[in-house]
């Protein structure tokens, strides 16, 4: 094409950013963008639309699209779907671009030409961005740009997008082009052309590109490969994952101690002062006893929850998790699952609304609906202070074997439990539902480095930002009209209980009783349950407020961990564990699910399971546990 500028160019012209997965393409939308965005979905789907303007050195205002990461024009997935359709005009309600950007990731060349001669072939205005430069020549990768514009007949430019005025070569090229349309052509474009192109014909054309164009690093073996000697053994590799995660669980309480005894001093030390500097009275009952009796108790806990994502953000950036998804693939597979459902699982571990979200990456619908009805038996963060409180009351902290100590082991169970309890249920479903043919996983295993100390603070921020921000809002909320069930009616004249049992919520608790008593469940803690629906870690902050409002004078003594161990026996506390690994999920992830399968079918059907699942499950563990401590 012709370096001379083009005029006249329609006002705000809109352009597309296309490329695969992680080349980089949302990290220069946002460096061309800034916060000039707009997020929402594309009509009748939930998959994410971004789009956001910007302005060129020569003052022309563009329009950009952030499309979805895409390995073929030929759609696997709806991710790839919606990129198609765009791309070719034929998507309801949105107008076609006038040119696309196809970012490519400098690193890995040979995946990323096969969109590029895909693009091409569809004689649209095209830039090529060879983004990452900076990591292909740290691994002494060399391209000549120039050799392969000439080859592609493109424009090709180089960015490194994480970086500032990494974007500054792609402006100053879309001020160069021609993007009006040609004439006889229209708005949509045949896609299905590529359809006719033998997959065998761009392999070659893709060696020949990198044949001319590029210089690989002499062959040897570098530090990564080994290392994968061993982390990728069938054996050893395998031990080494398990041993990795006992670790980081057995670390969870090791190190989270001393920050949770000051935690909850501090909460204790504020309560106490508060109570002392107010009179008796509703107000003061509902900032003690609500407010920071209920808060705190949550609070307490976020020392655990930065430390276990402090060990899964260090692994991710590390490049060890994928790996982790390579030694499960086999696993996996024999459960019917796909191999691509191992990234949506892992994101779980945070929160089962990515992770089923993480989900529009599996091609197959069957393979897809088992990996979403299955993500929340992975245990999420939020399930972590329910741990905590239950472990910390009922497990006495001491050392099993001379290193391990105890109450680590019976965290890692807990997460294993829910592992497993998934394998079972995706077998299960295997059995009742059309088997589809197995799809294998494939995905680029990054170098090993060490983990960037930025990445691993701004991801830690983040947590304790979404952590701290519950406990101030949904929590604090939660716990104020609970205070008010608890309270309100008040005791009749000459009632010597506490308030809350002549309560709104402790009849509620009561009827509730009845259901969950098999099980071994008390009114306080049937009380707990129903706001944890908006939010698993609701259910401590309910408890330090029930259990604040349910004792009197001397009972009402000690940390929340001390009264319910007084208060409940072994076979409760075992039993609400165990329920809490299979429990229905939050109100959240039930709407996700209506949204990512269109109807309230798998929602209702996934509630129903887990609860049944979660007493089935509850009631063997206490009556197992009473007849052994009876034994």
């Amino acid at each position: 094409m012709s370096d001379a500028a083009f005029a006249p160019i329609p006002t705000s012209p809109l352009i597309a950013l296309v490329g695969n997965p992680n080349c980089g393409k949302t990290a220069l939308f946002n460096r061309l963008t800034g916060a000039r965005q707009k997020v929402g979905n594309y009509a009748g789907v939930t998959v994410e639309r971004k789009e956001g303007q910007f302005v060129s050195p020569a003052g022309q205002a563009w329009r950009v699209l952030d499309l979805p990461g895409a390995y073929s024009l030929l759609p696997a997935t709806p991710d790839e779907t919606i990129t198609r359709d765009v791309i070719a005009g034929t998507r309801a309600g949105e107008a076609s671009p006038v040119g696309l950007v196809c970012v490519v990731d400098a690193t890995n060349l040979r995946l990323n030409l096969r969109m590029v001669l895909e693009l091409k072939s569809l004689d649209v205005p095209m830039v090529v961005v060879i983004n990452m430069m900076d990591l292909a020549k740290k691994r002494g990768i060399q391209i000549d740009l120039a050799k392969l514009q000439q080859a592609l007949g493109v424009p090709v430019i180089e960015a490194v997008a994480v970086k500032a005025g990494g974007e500054k070569a792609l402006l100053a090229q879309l001020d160069k082009l021609d993007w009006s349309r040609r004439p006889g052509q229209t708005a949509t474009r045949p896609v299905e052309r590529i359809a006719d192109i033998p997959v065998e014909t761009t392999h070659q054309r893709v060696s020949e590109l990198l044949a001319r164009c590029v210089v690989m690093p002499a062959a040897g073996p570098s530090l990564t490969a080994k290392i994968d000697q061993y982390a990728l053994h069938p054996l050893l590799g395998p031990v080494i994952l398990a041993v990795l995660m006992f670790l980081v669980f057995q670390a969870v309480f090791s190190w989270a101690a001393a920050p949770m005894e000051l935690i909850d001093t501090s909460v204790g030390e504020l309560g106490t002062w508060v109570g002392s500097h107010m009179g008796a009275g509703m107000l003061r009952g509902l900032l003690v006893d609500g407010i920071i009796s209920g808060a705190g108790s949550v609070l307490v806990f976020l020392p655990q929850i930065l430390i276990l994502f402090f060990f899964i953000l260090a692994l991710e950036d590390s490049g060890y998790l994928p790996r982790a998804a390579f030694l499960l693939d086999r696993v996996m597979g024999s459960v019917g699952l796909s191999g691509r459902a191992f990234i949506p699982l892992l994101s779980s571990f945070a929160c089962a609304i990515p992770g089923i979200m993480a989900t529009r990456t599996i091609a197959n619908p069957r393979d897809r609906l088992v990996t979403i009805l299955i993500a929340p038996l992975m245990t999420c963060s939020a399930r972590l202070p329910v741990y905590a409180l239950l472990i910390a009351a009922f497990i006495p902290s001491r050392t099993v074997g001379g290193i391990f100590n105890l109450q680590g082991l019976v965290l890692f169970a807990l997460y294993a439990a829910g592992i497993l309890a998934g394998l079972v249920v995706a077998l299960v479903l295997k059995l009742f539902m059309k088997q589809s043919h197995a799809q294998p996983l494939l995905m680029e295993l990054p170098d090993y480095h060490w983990p960037h100390a930025r990445n691993l603070l701004l991801g830690l921020w983040e947590r304790a930002q979404i952590f701290v921000s519950r406990v101030g809002t949904i929590i604090l909320a939660l716990m104020v009209i609970l205070w008010f069930l608890s309270n309100y009616p008040a005791p009749p004249p000459g009632a010597t209980g506490p308030a809350i049992d002549y309560s709104l919520a402790g009849l509620a608790g009561r009827a509730l009783e009845v259901i969950f008593a098999p099980i071994g469940f008390n009114w306080q803690i049937c009380i707990a349950l129903v706001p944890g629906l908006a939010a698993r870690e609701v259910a401590v902050s309910a408890l330090g407020t029930v259990y604040a409002m349910s004792q009197t004078g001397d009972e009402l003594t000690g940390a929340l961990t001390t009264v319910i161990g007084q208060a409940w026996s072994l076979p409760t506390a075992l039993s609400l564990m165990t329920w809490y690994v299979f429990a229905p999920q939050c109100l959240s992830t039930m709407i996700v699910v209506k949204r990512e399968t269109n109807g309230w079918t798998m929602p209702l059907i996934m509630t129903a399971y887990l609860f049944l699942l979660a007493y089935a499950a509850s009631w063997v563990v206490y009556h197992s546990a009473l007849a052994w401590l009876g034994a």
